[in-house]
């Protein structure tokens, strides 16, 4: 498959195709995300089918401007418009009562609606040209790790879907921060990602609570209902590979470990070299992981913290 270059002409054609009724993938701040018409329900059918993605994880729609937000959905009060217009566009997403006509497929049978206005110039570009609002989760298998490029995507999708939109890597790397706003008063942070919690209370001006996970989520087997956002799992955005978590490395431990043992450092470490030694930064910065994780590395948890 071609990566489409990120051209005047192609983005158009990308907005056609997905007001045609089909899928795109392209780049965002956070990662590259799988779109379609998210007022289309046979068209976001096709990202499920596309991503083996269960039907009770609802997808994120992403819009052009603020003054889409009241097509979509019912604005709770002071508090969520403070975040629209201290946060947006960013990588914030905000759970809001949706409207009626917004497919059922897209929120998981749930009255809410998750809606995001990326930062990217292309994200934005194709959604007006789409005429619509674009309904799109990362363009990765279910439960794997989210792409950052555009190679990302094509290893991962690239014999299931048509149309890749290459924008380069991904300025953040990290999904999206969740914040239900369903009550105005008593906002919770549901999944952490690009924005930081300190960041959103600040826009907020209160403290913001954190909801716990539904812990029978372990598996997709495993839940029955609609979940209210997405990343609710307590297993997601994983790699293949086993990883065993050490705060302390010995170099005891070095010597004895067996060949087919890999080991992964946040900043790269003072003596350590060879085949087997991985590094996500070479400074050990957060947002330079974020940016730079791939395929191959692990998902750089814990991190958003730092993502100011």
């Amino acid at each position: 498959m071609e990566l489409l270059e990120a051209t005047a002409d192609n983005l158009r054609r990308a907005g056609e195709c997905i007001a045609q009724g089909g899928l795109v993938a392209f780049p965002t701040e956070t990662v590259y995300g799988l779109g379609a018409d998210a007022f289309d329900a046979k068209a976001v059918a096709r990202i499920f089918e596309a991503k083996a993605r269960p039907s009770f994880d609802p997808l994120i729609v992403h819009i052009a401007s603020i003054s889409q937000v009241e097509k979509i959905a019912e604005i709770p009060g002071p508090s969520a418009s403070a975040l629209m217009q201290a946060l947006w566009p960013g990588p914030l997403t905000l759970v809001m009562p949706k409207r009626s006509w917004v497919p059922d497929i897209v929120t998981s049978g749930l009255d809410t609606v998750a809606l995001r206005l990326p930062a990217h110039a292309v994200a934005r570009a194709i959604i007006v040209h789409s005429r619509t609002a674009v309904a799109a989760p990362s363009a990765n298998p279910f439960g794997y790790v989210s792409p950052t490029t555009a190679e990302h995507v094509r290893d991962g999708l690239g014999l299931r879907i048509r149309d890749i939109l290459d924008g380069g890597p991904a300025r953040v790397g990290l999904e999206s921060t969740i914040v239900d706003m369903r009550d105005p008063d008593n906002p919770r942070l549901l999944r952490p990602g690009g924005i930081s919690r300190a960041r959103i209370e600040r826009a907020l001006g209160r403290r913001l609570a954190v909801a716990s996970k539904d812990k029978s989520r372990s598996s997709p087997g495993k839940a029955s209902r609609g979940q209210l956002a997405p990343g609710q799992l307590a297993r997601h955005y994983s790699p293949h590979t086993s990883i065993v978590l050490a705060s302390r490395l010995s170099s005891a431990a070095a010597r004895k470990s067996p060949p087919d043992e890999a080991w992964l450092f946040l900043r790269r470490p003072a003596g350590r070299t060879g085949p087997g030694v991985f590094w996500l930064d070479e400074k050990g910065d957060p947002k330079g992981a974020a940016r730079r994780r791939g395929r191959n590395l692990i998902h750089p948890i814990e991190t958003h913290d730092f993502l100011d």
